[in-house]
């Protein structure tokens, strides 16, 4: 392949990320048709699995050298129903409706919330580190809805008909709020670290994998939760602490460069 081959790839290649948009667009679609059937394992899954499809898409675009503005905007239309309408239906016919108003606000909000967060994150893109998202990811929010569903098997009857409906009210709430917050989460976009301890990572990834086979219904509930526990610390208790001992040594510099200007 030649050098202007690889900057200017032929006109199919730029179809790849877009079919696999379509893809996840498609799955939260039917997301939503199984969530009125009431089958919302399926439902769950299909959310899960479109996360899939958000994931690779833009990794293709960049693989391939097809990124666009075009695509930009359809992926944010495909997330916006995959990762807010679907979640926020299934949340809201199992279990948000026996609050009345209240959880219909509640679904409502996630959705509004998730368009919120997309709109910020497609105007801002360009300007902040690639390392961290300012806010909660719409997908990382519908993943912990659907793991939620996914998790609630291995609750005792008794427990999911008192604990469940209110646990899941202030899941939607919390959710909508962390989407549109300034809390830090990480990327996975920089693989600086997993590039230099290749090995240990691949050590890593494996038990990862058979730990989330073993049980997959209550690990990947786990997992999304303790992704957003590791946000709300590490931005509440080290960069908050970090900020302020980088404002206590700016002014420590400060009035040491004062005194050395009037010596």
């Amino acid at each position: 392949m030649t050098a202007d081959e690889k900057r200017n790839p032929r006109k199919g290649i730029y179809v790849l990320p877009n079919i696999l948009t379509t893809a996840s667009l498609f799955l939260g679609f039917m997301g939503i048709m199984w969530a009125i059937e009431g089958d919302y394992t399926a439902t769950s899954w299909a959310i899960l699995g479109s996360c899939i499809f958000d994931g690779l898409d833009g990794k293709v675009a960049r693989m391939t050298n097809t990124t666009s503005e075009f695509g930009v905007q359809l992926d944010s239309l495909a997330d916006l129903v995959a990762f807010g309408v679907t979640p926020a239906v299934m949340v809201y016919l199992w279990q948000l409706s026996e609050f009345g108003r209240l959880g219909l606000m509640a679904s409502f909000l996630f959705i509004a919330c998730g368009a919120l967060r997309l709109a910020r994150f497609n105007v801002t893109t360009a300007k902040i580190s690639k390392k961290f998202f300012i806010g909660l990811p719409i997908p990382a929010a519908a993943c912990t809805l659907a793991s939620t569903y996914l998790a609630s098997t291995y609750l005792s009857p008794a427990l999911a008909q008192t604990v469940l409906p209110t646990l899941c009210l202030v899941l939607a709430y919390l959710l909508s709020f962390l989407m549109v917050s300034t809390i830090r989460f990480f990327s996975f976009k920089e693989f600086g670290y997993f590039r230099a301890h290749s090995f240990s990572t691949m050590v890593v990834a494996i038990l990862v994998f058979v730990l989330v086979a073993s049980r997959p219904r209550l690990l990947l509930f786990a997992f999304f939760m303790g992704y957003i526990g590791w946000g709300i610390s590490y931005t509440l208790f080290y960069l908050a602490r970090r900020g302020s001992r980088l404002t206590v040594e700016k002014h420590h510099d400060k009035s040491h460069e004062d005194q050395s200007s009037e010596e």
